[in-house]
């Protein structure tokens, strides 16, 4: 579990055998659930014409995010672009790989004048381009449903069906790194209604279900490059920061 990854670059084309596929079905079936529920259902997706069409998407997603600013302007207070800047705070993602145009202005490029530059440097196509690739590429994707019997927003059975589907995600990501596989959220359709919508129809979601999710899987290279812009962030905070003893305000320890 703690050498637990997500991949952020290609994966083999080699297609993910039979067996791997329902051993990760199979431990997603032995995560808890409220009251054996079991609320969370699957698609397995190998169509290459549906990779394709989702990729698509997510592709256009990250092009239209970037491009609007709607992205930096959201998730900017993850961002973290000097080690140092990462030791104290140990969370969020730091920057440390970009195409060398854009390293010159590594902190001003979530700003309105630096979204200004990526526009004019073509940065929010690439981006998209490359996106589209990876997705492309992934011999399969997961979708992740709940099944609205369950999942009631705002009912205590929503948080326990949100729970139980991250436990059985959490434990199909726990399996990967074992089988010589990688995933990764594929998030940035989520984030455009119509987008999403798209996805629903090309799955046939129906009106009992709601699409959750979608990850890409595949078998890890054996020498895997780094995306254009690329971050590091397996940083955790210390105990002390996440930790109490007894009552809130009282931090546990840290180790020496």
């Amino acid at each position: 579990m703690l050498a637990r990854r997500t991949t952020n670059g290609p994966f083999r084309p080699d297609p993910v055998s039979r067996e791997h596929q329902r051993i990760l079905m199979r431990v997603a079936q032995a995560a808890p659930s409220h009251f054996n529920s079991q609320p969370w259902r699957f698609v397995l997706i190998e169509n290459p014409e549906t990779i394709a069409r989702i990729a698509e998407i997510s592709g256009e997603s990250m092009t239209e995010l970037i491009d609007a600013g709607v992205f930096f302007e959201r998730y900017r207070r993850y961002f973290r672009f000097t080690q140092a800047e990462m030791e104290e705070r140990r969370d969020g993602i730091h920057i440390d790989h970009l195409p060398a145009p854009l390293r010159p202005f590594t902190r001003h490029i979530f700003s309105d004048s630096g979204i200004s530059m990526m526009r004019r440097l073509g940065v929010p196509k690439k981006l998209g381009e490359d996106n589209r690739k990876l997705v492309a590429g992934s011999p399969l994707l997961m979708a992740v449903l709940l099944d609205k019997e369950e999942y009631r927003p705002g009912e205590l059975s929503g948080f326990y069906s949100v729970f139980g589907m991250g436990a059985a995600v959490e434990n199909i990501w726990n399996a990967v790194g074992e089988l010589g596989m990688g995933i990764q959220f594929v998030s940035t359709p989520m984030e455009i209604p119509r987008q999403w919508q798209a996805i629903r129809e090309l799955l046939n979601v129906p009106p009992e279900l709601e699409l959750m999710a979608v990850y890409r899987l595949g078998y890890l290279p054996y020498d895997q490059g780094r995306p254009s812009i690329d971050w590091s962030s397996r940083h955790r905070k210390r105990p002390s920061q996440y930790v109490y003893r007894e009552k809130v305000g009282q931090p546990e320890q840290d180790e020496e």
